[in-house]
């Protein structure tokens, strides 16, 4: 064969390949990589390279030629910023809108819910249950530390909310989220409250909301209580309340408050210790913290429980005792306190 004639062949060769490699590549581009109607969950590690998640991809039956797909996105200047996470993925999606959907980081979202009125302790262990929630510390004081805050009791210091996040979002992550909205809150409403409480600082509005929270759910009597408690104060009498003696007591409370309970001298036991507790005793809501710096003008210095979880409230000793005879039959008549349950 004449040399013309053989490069000739060579060069046919070489366009006709070329030409079934682009035709192949047009072809995968523009043919679904996720079919109409399905639905793919699909994970991307922390640390993985690019060449790995395209694999993972193919492994997942999401590109028939990856190599192609890694080409386009290197053309594109995209192979650097896929972002890590868990997808969910809904067809129909080409390569391109796989690549673009890896690279907005739109990463699954999930839940949790942190519930008014839970312990620290509770807020941890929900955090430990979650399966999407990467845990990183265990004692408090390591919390409040990596917050920025050394030395602070974590109690109360996060606020009660639905929060969302991507998975693999560190204990530290989500607890700071919910402790700079509790932060913001408190010092948007301290800036708000009223004249004259009996409140020096944010920090004792946070502890006297706690024990408004553990106090009631009913938002309607969150004001009253929390102007039980500031009237209290204001004339130096013990707030009295049963929910700081349970906190007080920690693992040894069995259900029931005992007399003896009453009379054991922790640190949160307010039917002995005047003023408020060290600490709050939970995470107060939105509600709770507004009643502590708007609350309602009362007479009343006494409140007692009835059976559908409401509260009559009195003016008197005298009237609440016979508040707490009729409503607390069978309970314990030695103690008439703010809050006797």
């Amino acid at each position: 064969m004449k040399r013309g004639a053989l490069v000739a062949t060579i060069l046919g060769v070489i366009l006709f390949g070329g030409a079934i490699i682009v035709a192949d590549a047009y072809l995968f581009l523009n043919r679904p990589a996720l079919a109409a109607g399905r639905t793919v969950f699909f994970d991307i590690p922390v640390g993985a390279s690019f060449n790995e998640i395209a694999q993972r991809l193919a492994r997942r039956g999401l590109l028939t030629r990856y190599a192609y797909w890694i080409g386009m996105a290197r053309l594109q200047g995209k192979a650097q910023s896929l972002k890590a996470g868990e997808y969910r993925l809904q067809g129909p999606l080409t390569p391109q809108r796989l690549l673009d959907h890896l690279v907005t980081g739109t990463t699954r979202q999930f839940s949790l819910t942190l519930v008014e009125g839970w312990t620290f302790k509770q807020v941890m262990d929900a955090l430990a249950r979650h399966p999407r929630i990467e845990m990183t510390v265990n004692d408090p004081a390591d919390v409040m530390t990596a917050l920025g805050e050394p030395g602070a009791h974590p109690e109360g210091w996060f606020f009660p909310d639905t929060y969302y996040f991507p998975r693999g979002t560190t204990d530290i992550e989500f607890l700071r989220r919910s402790h700079e909205s509790m932060r913001r809150q408190l010092a948007e409403l301290w800036d708000k409250r009223d004249p004259g409480l009996p409140l020096k600082t944010p920090y004792e509005a946070l502890i006297l909301a706690s024990i408004v929270e553990k106090e009631t759910a009913t938002r309607a009597e969150r004001p009253i209580i929390a102007g039980v408690f500031i009237a209290r104060l204001d004339m130096d009498m013990r707030l009295q309340t049963d929910p700081t003696i349970v906190y007080g007591l920690s693992d040894s409370y069995g259900g029931d408050i005992r007399s003896s309970d009453l009379r054991g001298d922790t640190p949160y036991n307010t039917y002995i210790h005047k003023g408020l507790t060290p600490t709050p005793i939970a995470m107060p809501s939105g509600a709770s913290l507004a009643a502590v710096l708007h609350p309602a003008t009362t007479d009343a210095l006494f409140f007692v429980a009835k059976p559908d979880g409401s509260h009559h409230f009195s003016a008197t000793y005298d009237e609440h005792r016979a508040a707490v005879i009729e409503y607390q039959v069978g309970g314990d008549a030695s103690r008439y306190g703010a809050g006797t349950k």
